[in-house]
C-alpha cells in the first residue's frame, strides 16, 4: 500500500514513516525543508497546489496522513498569511487531491481549537479557538470535511518523543536537557493538556490505516497534567532534579499568543475503539526512557 506523509521530517511523520516502513508499506515523505530519513522523499510545498498535484501524481497514494503544519503558536499570531497558506490553502490542496485519487485522509489537529475554559473535551464539543494557530487548524478540519469522503481527524495534545524534528527540540526533550545540564527551568502551573508520545500517536494513526478508521477522534495522551507536573513527572522517571524546576504563572510568561488555560481532551472514544489505547502518563514516559536509552550517544 502507497502512502504519503506530508511534514514527515516533523516528530509524527518521522515517527510513523518510521513504523510503516517496517510494516511493507511503500512510503512517500513530503517535506518542505528538512529532508526525511525514511521512506522515498519528495519535496513538497503544501501551500502550492502544483506542488501538491505532482506528490500525488508520484506517489499515487492510497492513504495521506496529513502531518504538516505551521506549530509555532506565536508565529501564526505575528504572520497570519503565512499560517493561514500553509494550515488552510495547504489542508484544502491535499484534500482536494485525497478526494481526486480516492485516498483515505488522515489530518492532524489540535487541542488548541478549544478555548480551555473547562478541559476534557470531547470530540463532538463546540470549538472556540483563542489564538490564531488553534483557528487555522479549526479551517482545516472544516475543509477535509468539506471535501473528501473518507477522512480520520485526529487531535492530539502537546507531542513530544525521544529525537528532536525538524530541526527542533521538543517540550519533553527541552525539559531532559536542561535538566541534565543542572540549569533551572521555569514551566507554568496553570495550563493542562493531555502530552501524546509520538510513538504512541503512531501507533494509533498505524492502526487506523491497516482498519480503515474514520471520523474524529482524539487520540491524545489519556492523562490530564499540568506542564509543570509533566515536567515533574519526566525528572522522576528520568533520576533528574525536580528542585530545579520553578514553577510560573502563564501570565509571567510574555507570549504573543494566547494559550488555552486547560485544553486537556477526553480519550473516551479511542481507548474503546483502538486496540491500541492512548497511553496514560506514567507508561507514555516509561516508554520514551526505553527509547531515548535504547539511542548511542546523547539526546541532542
Amino acid at each position: 500500500m502507497s502512502v504519503l506523509i506530508t511534514g514527515s521530517g516533523g516528530l509524527l511523520g518521522s515517527k510513523l514513516a518510521e513504523i510503516l516502513s517496517e510494516r511493507g508499506y511503500i512510503i512517500y515523505s513530503g517535506y518542505y525543508s528538512n529532508k526525511p530519513l525514511r521512506g522515498i522523499p519528495i519535496n513538497l510545498d503544501v501551500s502550492s497546489e502544483e506542488s501538491v498535484r505532482e506528490a500525488f501524481k508520484i506517489s499515487r497514494p492510497e492513504v495521506v496522513v496529513h502531518a504538516a503544519a505551521l506549530t509555532n503558536v506565536d508565529k501564526c499570531e505575528i504572520d497570519k498569511e503565512l499560517a493561514w497558506n500553509t494550515n488552510v490553502v495547504g489542508t484544502r490542496n491535499i484534500a482536494k487531491a485525497s478526494e481526486e485519487y480516492n485516498a483515505l485522509l488522515i489530518y492532524i489537529s489540535t487541542d488548541y481549537i478549544f478555548k480551555g475554559d473547562k478541559g476534557m473535551y470531547k470530540e463532538e464539543d463546540k470549538p472556540e479557538p483563542i489564538n490564531y494557530y488553534g483557528l487555522t487548524k479549526l479551517k482545516g478540519e472544516e475543509e477535509v470535511k468539506s471535501l473528501v469522503s473518507n477522512y480520520l481527524i485526529a487531535r492530539a495534545s502537546v507531542i513530544y518523543g525521544a529525537m528532536p524534528a525538524s530541526g527542533k527540540t521538543n517540550f519533553a526533550l527541552w525539559i531532559i536537557e536542561n535538566l541534565k545540564r543542572g540549569e533551572k527551568i521555569k514551566v507554568v502551573v496553570d495550563q493542562w493538556n493531555s502530552p501524546t508520545l509520538n510513538t504512541s500517536l503512531a501507533e494509533m494513526i498505524s492502526e487506523a490505516i491497516e482498519r480503515k478508521i474514520t471520523g474524529t477522534y482524539h487520540l491524545a495522551g489519556a492523562t490530564r497534567i499540568s506542564r509543570y507536573d509533566f515536567a515533574k513527572q519526566l525528572a522522576k522517571t528520568f533520576d533528574l532534579r525536580e528542585d530545579l524546576i520553578m514553577p510560573v504563572s502563564s501570565d509571567e510568561i510574555s507570549w504573543t499568543a494566547r494559550r488555552p488555560k486547560d485544553s486537556s481532551l477526553d480519550v473516551s472514544k479511542a481507548l474503546k475503539t483502538f486496540h491500541n489505547k492512548p497511553l496514560n502518563i506514567k507508561d507514555a514516559m516509561e516508554k520514551l526512557r526505553e527509547e531515548i536509552d535504547g539511542k548511542a550517544g546523547p539526546i541532542l
